[in-house]
């Protein structure tokens, strides 16, 4: 006779916030009660009010999410991102409670703390896969560095007083140089991110491409580009200018070499996210940035 396997699921918490430590204490009651197990970090359990059920883990690795079926994630932008290196790391798809301000990349509000539950108890969820991108650094022809980012890498310049001249590229072709304070090269999941305040487009999550967009670049023609996803765009950093710095995701960085050459490709790896709702993404746009909407009739019947 076949035994049942256990579910169980992954909690990951911005502790500090009182509000995440709350959040998080009504989440694994209401998983407990239904016979989900729930796994969390043993750094962040002395901050959190846990029954002695609650499995702990030592290490932050991927291997920790073995045998997790859905990762939980309750905190702003900064968690979220930090929840997708787990999911990405992983393969398990995380689902994100926003505790912050706009969090485009939580599913949820905490208000909809019991809906949560109550969907990941009864599994009506759905995973869709966000598309990331991979990074290379290059310096005087050798790779001196890889990473990887879901919203955006960004080139900055590191001195304030100073701007950082670059010259652009696109598969393999320049195509303008510059001096700016840096450039975004974000997916359509970064749209709403770094590059939205970098002055880029709002891009559709199914749309499949690669955006670059410059930081107040001093240049007539310094637009936002939008390119194929299986584009390869670069970024190289003049000699004579002072070193740069790059940024994956606002979370990893590294002091960019004397004339680095930084190119950013589509990702091999996505990151897999669980949907609640059906909500357009045009819903979610109006909701996250209170867009004013009144007056609208809608298409004629």
């Amino acid at each position: 006779m076949s035994q049942t396997r256990a579910r169980t699921v992954f909690l990951l918490a911005h502790t500090g916030r009182p509000a995440a430590v709350r959040s998080a204490e009504l989440v694994v009651q209401g998983l407990l009660r239904s016979g989900i197990g729930v796994r969390v970090l043993e750094a962040e359990a002395a901050d959190l009010p846990l029954p002695p059920s609650v499995q702990l883990v030592k290490e932050a690795t991927p291997a920790c999410l073995d045998g997790c079926e859905l990762l939980i994630v309750l905190g702003g932008d900064g968690t979220l991102l930090r929840g997708a290196e787990f999911a990405r790391a992983s393969g398990v798809p995380m689902l994100g409670v926003n505790l912050g301000r706009v969090g485009f990349l939580a599913e949820a509000e905490r208000d909809d703390l019991d809906k949560v539950v109550d969907r990941v108890v009864t599994k009506a969820y759905e995973v869709e896969e966000r598309m990331t991108v991979d990074v290379v650094v290059h310096s005087n022809g050798d790779v001196v560095h890889r990473d990887w980012a879901l919203n955006e890498a960004a080139v900055q310049k590191m001195s304030a007083e100073r701007i950082l001249e670059v010259v652009l590229e696109i598969d393999g072709r320049p195509v303008t140089g510059f001096g700016c304070d840096g450039i975004v090269c974000a997916t359509p999941t970064g749209s709403t991110a770094y590059a939205f305040s970098a002055g880029g487009p709002v891009v559709w999550p199914e749309v499949e491409a690669l955006l670059m967009v410059p930081i107040s670049a001093h240049a007539l023609f310094a637009k936002p580009l939008v390119t194929s996803p299986n584009s390869v765009l670069a970024v190289e950093v003049q000699p004579h200018t002072p070193h740069g710095v790059l940024w994956c995701d606002g979370r990893r960085t590294l002091e960019l070499p004397d004339g680095a050459r930084v190119e950013v490709r589509r990702g091999a790896v996505p990151v897999r996210l669980a949907r609640l709702h059906h909500a357009s993404f045009t819903d979610r746009l109006v909701a996250k940035f209170a867009l004013p909407v009144s007056g609208w009739r809608g298409a004629p019947h």
